[in-house]
């Protein structure tokens, strides 16, 4: 049979029945010859209570204790998942993440896999037993314990997929797959039969918070076959692959919404080298993401000359420092205005099929013009088109470029 590696998120994992529920397909899987090594999450909500206590307690805390802290939640969820196993006669046995050992740097809260160890691992496989694994934490040269960040589960799995050279790594949670677009939004959304590694990674830094993008990365890196699949539902789910092995691929695989994004326009600057490197310097040094870019020439001059304005988008937790930060290299540039609009949404299409097809923008543009959704900004790549529109056009948005792409039509098995 198959070595598989299989986690379950927090939804999961969220209250006893459910832990026994996991522990019912597990054995299902045991009985059917599979290896398996099994990564949880904690309980939904766990890491949210256990955040909330430390600010409750300390303003600042310490990121080396928020680690140890927020690292026993999967080590409640090993415990008693090993004990249900064992209940129903499945020899099972719990590994945090500094037991395996995952060996990670010290960056707290957002450390980074570096190794895993192999040997304890291998030796209860061999010997028969399920291996049921801490997510979300790894512990450094130095022996702290050390978190991955939110989401963190996933790419504990992948990791260990990679390092045990899995057959397939299963990421299970509360939807059924990857679906073309949000089924929320648009009812026809198809669950997707597979996608690619390059495009569930645009798909996941758009906005779908189906995977974490770090799992998809090094998934991607080291070839694990992953597959999305819902604990509660049967299904075949989503395999996402390399795209050698896609046949026949859409033109469009996908549509993703983002809403945490805020846009910020300074108009009015000198147009002449370094002044991009004025503005968005200072942004960069205080450490925050800048996303989409725009520059086009203004109609506003100024006595020394042509003008230029900037338009640029940024996560909307770093709006209120990055419009600050921007009014303050404005002003020593005489810009003529800066502002900011949190009211916005980037929807963008996906899909590897792009690359050999033309007009996909002006087929998009056209949708959205026939629906009279004025476009805000534009960015390309080979697999993707985003535009910026105002927030509240966005599930019209979707829905329209759902059907002149045909994405119903979708096959799926």
């Amino acid at each position: 049979m198959a070595l598989i590696v299989q986690k379950y998120g927090g939804t999961s994992v969220g209250s006893l029945e459910r832990i026994q529920f996991v522990a019912d397909k597990v054995a299902k899987f045991k009985e059917q010859g599979h290896d398996l090594v099994v990564v949880v999450s904690a309980m939904s909500g766990e890491t949210d209570r256990l955040t909330q206590m430390a600010y409750d307690l300390c303003p600042r805390p310490s990121a080396r204790e928020m680690d140890v802290l927020l690292s026993t939640g999967e080590q409640v969820t090993i415990a008693l998942l090993a004990m249900a196993l064992q209940k129903r006669g499945v020899a099972a046995k719990s590994y945090t993440g500094g037991q395996v050992p995952i060996l990670t740097d010290d960056a707290h809260s957002k450390a980074r896999i570096q190794t895993v160890e192999q040997e304890r691992l291998r030796a209860d496989l061999d010997a028969g037993r399920v291996v049921i694994v801490a997510g979300f934490q790894g512990v450094d040269d130095s022996g702290n314990i050390t978190t991955l960040g939110r989401g963190g589960s996933d790419t504990t799995a992948v990791a260990l997929a990679a390092a045990l050279k899995a057959d397939e790594c299963q990421i299970y949670t509360d939807v059924d797959g990857v679906y073309t677009t949000d089924p929320r939004i648009e009812p026809n959304a198809r669950r997707l039969d597979r996608i690619t590694f390059e495009e569930m990674l645009e798909m996941a830094s758009l906005g779908s918070k189906v995977l974490q993008i770090r799992a998809v990365e090094f998934a991607g890196k080291y070839a694990v076959p992953l597959r999305v699949l819902s604990t509660f539902q049967e299904g075949p789910g989503t395999l996402i692959t390399l795209e050698d092995y896609a046949v026949e691929e859409p033109l469009v695989t996908g549509i993703a919404v983002n809403e945490d994004e805020a846009q910020l326009t300074v108009r009015g600057v000198p147009d002449r080298p370094g002044i991009a490197l004025s503005l968005l310097g200072p942004i960069g040094d205080s450490n925050i993401e800048v996303d989409m870019i725009l520059q086009n020439a203004s109609g506003d001059g100024s006595p020394d000359g042509p003008a230029t304005d900037f338009t640029f988008t940024v996560h909307k937790r770093d709006y209120e420092r990055a419009l600050e930060l921007l009014k303050e290299a404005a002003s020593g540039l005489n810009a003529h205005d800066v502002s900011g609009n949190t009211d916005i949404a980037k929807v963008s299409l996906v899909g590897v099929g792009m690359r050999s097809h033309a007009n996909v923008a002006a087929r998009m543009f056209r949708a959205l013009a026939e629906e009279n959704i004025n476009i805000r900004m534009i960015s390309t790549t080979e697999i993707k088109i985003s535009v910026v529109i105002l927030s509240k056009y966005k599930e019209l948005a979707v829905r329209a470029l759902h059907e002149a792409f045909e994405l119903e039509k979708i096959r799926t098995v």
